[in-house]
């Protein structure tokens, strides 16, 4: 039998190192690949629970109107708040924006112990429980989206992997982050017996 020739060899073990850097290398790819889009994902359900709370205000305000028509701060306020949330295009946009409605909710929230009719109106009541719930879903969602930016930002930054990060152009995530006075959501039980009482409801970091 004839043996290969050393250069041969040479040859052929250049060529399996290659493949099987190859296809290390078409690993990394394929796992960074599922990562961005696992954030993508989470992303779009954080989208999904600001565009609901987003549409539960133009209501919110129709309402507040009927009986509070002169707190034109507040009611402007909550109005600019929407329209920024509506318009984000990033997570820190929609970070800011949800902060803006939150602070804007919650000093709608102190004026509506001075308007008795607004504060017992059950579509207002309906409406200020709705929009509690969805801040819930939208805490859950942002603690997911997080957990996913953070695996992926890792992965980016390891040997070997952020080469063909830098290769292929996988950029550093954003999170989505909230103020510590956005952390703490107030419950409101409108009680029109005995008063209105606010506890803190911490949401998930």
């Amino acid at each position: 039998m004839k043996k290969l020739s050393p250069l041969w060899l040479g040859v052929g073990a250049v060529v399996l190192f290659g493949c099987i850097i190859a296809s290390s290398l078409i690993g990394i790819y394929n796992e960074l690949v599922q990562k961005d889009q696992d954030v993508q994902n989470n992303w779009a359900q954080v989208e999904n629970q600001l565009q609901r709370r987003a549409d539960l205000i133009p209501n919110l305000v129709e309402t507040v109107k009927g009986f509070a028509a002169q707190e034109k701060t507040i009611i402007a306020d909550i109005t600019s708040a929407r329209a920024a949330l509506s318009g984000a295009g990033t997570p820190a946009e929609a970070a800011a924006a949800n902060d803006a409605l939150s602070g804007a909710l919650g000093r709608l929230l102190v004026v509506v112990e001075n308007y008795p009719d607004l504060k017992s109106d059950q579509t207002f009541i309906r409406l200020m429980d709705e929009l509690a719930g969805t801040e819930n879903r939208i805490a859950t969602a942002r603690m997911d989206y997080n957990e996913m930016v953070t695996d992926y930002n890792k992965a980016i930054r390891i040997f070997p992997r952020n080469f063909i990060a830098g290769m292929f152009g996988f950029d550093a995530a954003e999170y989505f982050e909230v103020s510590d006075a956005d952390k703490q959501n107030p419950e409101v039980d409108f009680n029109t017996g005995g008063g209105s009482s606010t506890q803190p409801a911490t949401s998930a970091p």
